[in-house]
């Protein structure tokens, strides 16, 4: 089986395992042993372990898990190459020991689970965070290696989107696997755009709409690429559909436009 087609596999199971899932979607890119990085894991996990046995509370347990993690094992937020796409391969960051948010997210959830913790991802806007859930829930920043508090959120929510921004409890809400992976992949999209790597692209959206397979804004960019690669055809199908998921979508006049030339390339072609 390929990598695209155990990436599959893995989407369709039930509880989707995101770590494995992360590991395929490096897979698809250069080879790599996925089985020996889910063993990365576990060793990360077991080498803890009798530390959190012994730590007399959930928030001693985290502080004992942070303290490994961050400053003993080194994890940390990448400074110099936030954009570098090793930061969101998942078989990277766990060799590197830096990554971005929502990877290093997956990797704190991932050895916190095989802990024994209830951990979830958050899909807070704009930076991504886990949580272990308690009483109370306790909210980690993996990129920066810290506890934060629901004010503290707050105040990053208004600093990033404005005094304006109204802040809920829904935003701290738990990501499924699917939307970590689709956060993922849409990362890795947006630098393959910037570097007009087009086919790297093209294979983010693709899996992207394997996960949610009526995403009107990458059926749109899925066209679009398809169009830039010329495949016309392949790209037409792909755009009506955004038209019709979409129709009053700010970018939905140009792409009605821009159908006009795609038939008329398609039927020259054929």
């Amino acid at each position: 089986m390929t990598a695209r087609d155990e990436f599959t596999r893995l989407i369709r199971e039930t509880d989707t395992p995101v770590a494995e899932a992360a590991l395929w979607i490096a897979a698809e890119q250069r080879a790599i042993d996925v089985k020996a990085n889910l063993e990365k894991l576990a060793s990360i996990a077991d080498a803890v372990r009798p530390r959190i046995e012994a730590a007399a509370s959930q928030r001693e347990k985290i502080e004992v898990l942070n303290h490994y993690l961050f400053v003993e094992q080194g994890f940390a937020g990448s400074r110099e190459d936030y954009y570098d796409p090793r930061n969101s391969f998942l078989d990277q960051v766990l060799e590197r020991r830096v990554g971005i948010p929502i990877s290093l997210s997956v990797v704190y959830v991932e050895v916190a689970r095989r802990l024994g913790l209830d951990a979830d991802g958050v899909g807070f806007p704009g930076h991504f965070l886990a949580v272990v859930h308690g009483e109370p829930d306790i909210l980690i920043d993996a990129f920066e290696g810290i506890v934060v508090s629901r004010a503290d959120c707050e105040a990053r929510l208004k600093s990033s989107m404005g005094s304006k921004a109204v802040f809920s409890d829904d935003l701290l809400a738990p990501a499924s696997a699917h939307e970590i992976l689709v956060r993922m992949l849409n990362n890795l999209k947006q630098i393959y755009f910037q570097k007009e790597d087009w086919e790297a692209a093209l294979a983010c959206c693709d899996r992207m709409l394997l996960l949610f397979p009526e995403m009107p804004l990458e059926l749109r960019d899925r066209g679009l690429l398809y169009q830039r690669l010329e495949c016309y055809s392949a790209a037409l199908p792909d755009l009506e559909r955004f038209l019709e998921l979409a129709p009053d979508h700010e970018s939905a006049h140009g792409v009605r436009t821009n159908l006009e030339t795609l038939r008329r390339k398609a039927q020259q072609l054929h």
